[in-house]
């Protein structure tokens, strides 16, 4: 038969079963994952479950607790699904990951409800990235149901990665599986939106800085040094980086400039006294031309001399000023070996939404980082919208358009039938 003859069964096969692919995403996306707290092995157990139910057997990979605490979380449990078609070829990696940022105020629809209203899908994680759980999960059945009725000689295997650590850095979730060399695919796919295919993207340097003053009543504020007032000074140093990263433009095409956000500050013990102690945290992003190790010792020197330059009352205690590193999470740069990925995606990208699919960089950091540091060619591609901003992701509402679900779950289907024939 004829490869458009395949895609067609395979485009067939998906329609056929969406249904039973959106009642997958809503039993999903009705286990809440927040992280923090990151407790979700619950998630993983009822991931598994479903599976089951698909005929598939998921490992089970329970990283240990002193690991997952360590890195800021309570319970993870990694999963992967193997299924191997033929002697030869390639494993292909289908990485999505279950974890997300709580969902905050502002909701009109439940966040963990999966409630579908005109042609969307409503809840937390729906769009980054439990919708990739579903479309990897139909395209990989998909491919073996044609396979099968079709007599389809194929080669290599497919995994399916679902992992619990992308919003604390990946660390502890693909991070973990590569590490303990429990996976060793030849390429990979991991979560994205279905109108661009993402070949590179920022680093991320996040920082906690924790200022120390001296406590003083507020009667008698000269007593002691504001920590506060000392946070604020170190703060405008580095607000005011950002007009010069503004001048520092990236090569890459979806990519613009380096930037820097506060995003927590504590401190204080009560409204009557001068604060002795103010931590805050910041975020780094680094586009794909500059070195972490630079940008790092540049904002400790930045942050080193605001805190010298800070004068405290007459006789008061000079600041002292802790920097701790929270996350480094490398920049991803493509490998050549994801052209195959690249190409594939693009020509039934634009088939199947009727669009060109380009191949740009975000300025996200993501998991695909950690595979592509051990040499294995990725990219970015899934369910959901052209931008983020779209899909409400990390705001209220979030939601996925079931068209982009199962125009992408096609997508995913007819790129793995190519790369495994």
């Amino acid at each position: 038969m004829s490869s458009t003859t395949n895609y067609a069964a395979l485009d067939q096969w998906i329609a056929d079963h969406f249904d039973e692919e959106v009642a997958y995403l809503r039993e999903l996306v009705r286990v809440p994952t927040d992280t923090p707290p990151g407790n979700n092995a619950p998630h993983a157990e009822r991931a598994a479950e479903l599976l089951a139910g698909m005929g598939y057997t998921a490992e089970k990979h329970a990283v240990p607790a002193s690991e997952v605490q360590a890195a800021g979380l309570q319970t993870i449990t990694n999963l992967i699904v193997r299924r191997r078609f033929g002697d030869g070829g390639k494993t292909i990696a289908l990485n999505a990951h279950g974890d997300v940022v709580p969902p905050g105020e502002g909701w009109t629809h439940d966040p963990y409800g999966g409630d579908v209203v005109d042609g969307q899908m409503f809840g937390r994680a729906t769009a980054v990235s439990k919708s990739d759980f579903a479309s990897f999960t139909f395209a990989l059945r998909a491919v073996e149901a044609v396979a099968q009725a079709q007599g389809l000689k194929l080669k290599g295997g497919v995994e399916l990665h679902f992992t619990y650590d992308e919003e604390f850095g990946g660390e502890v979730g693909p991070g973990w599986l590569l590490k303990n060399k429990l996976t060793q695919p030849d390429l990979m796919i991991a979560a994205g939106f279905s109108y661009q295919v993402v070949t590179a993207h920022n680093g991320c340097l996040q920082m906690e800085v924790t200022v120390q003053g001296e406590m003083a009543h507020a009667a008698i504020p000269d007593s002691g040094t504001d920590a506060l007032q000392g946070a604020v000074h170190i703060l405008n140093a580095l607000h005011r980086l950002n007009a010069d990263y503004m001048k520092v433009t990236s090569a890459v095409e979806g990519i613009t400039h380096p930037y820097l956000n506060i995003g927590q500050i504590s401190g204080g013990t009560n409204t009557n006294v001068v604060p002795g102690k103010v931590v805050f945290k910041l975020d780094r992003r680094m586009i794909p031309e500059e070195n972490p190790a630079e940008v790092e010792a540049a904002l400790r020197q930045t942050i080193a001399d605001a805190a010298a330059s800070f004068n405290p009352p007459r006789g008061g205690k000079q600041l002292q000023v802790d920097v701790r590193r929270m996350l480094l999470a490398n920049a991803m740069k493509p490998l050549p070996g994801n052209q195959p990925l690249v190409d594939a995606i693009q020509k039934h990208g634009g088939e199947v939404f009727g669009e060109p699919i380009p191949a740009v960089g975000t300025p996200l950091y993501t998991d695909v980082r950690l595979y592509v540091e051990r040499g294995i060619p990725g990219v970015i591609y899934g369910a959901g919208p052209r931008t983020v901003l779209e899909s409400h992701a990390k705001r209220a509402d979030e939601r996925v358009q079931l068209a982009d679900l199962q125009g992408a779950t096609r997508v995913i289907a007819r790129t793995l039938l190519d790369l495994l024939s």
